[in-house]
């Protein structure tokens, strides 16, 4: 899927990726933890809606960008035409 040259775009959409890739982590490690029988989850619930929908959209970002930040190799040689 990401086969060619790596651009600038590349690289920056694979750390928001990796970024988003770590807080979605930490929210949904947050929301195991906190699931506990003395936390009202509900309130939990509630608080950690922006970050998940965030770190969602942020990872489909970051693939988007590595997507569009690979310039793909010519399928064959190319030779100037000469008479």
């Amino acid at each position: 899927m990401f086969e060619g040259h790596k651009t600038g775009i590349f690289w920056l959409g694979l750390i928001i990726l990796g970024l988003a890739s770590l807080e979605l982590f930490s929210v949904l490690w947050y929301m195991i933890v906190a699931a506990q029988p003395y936390v009202n989850f509900d309130y939990v619930w509630k608080a950690l809606v922006p970050p998940l929908v965030g770190g969602i959209m942020f990872i489909l970002i970051g693939l988007y960008m590595m997507k569009s930040g690979t310039r793909k190799k010519p399928e064959g040689k190319t030779q100037p035409l000469t008479q």
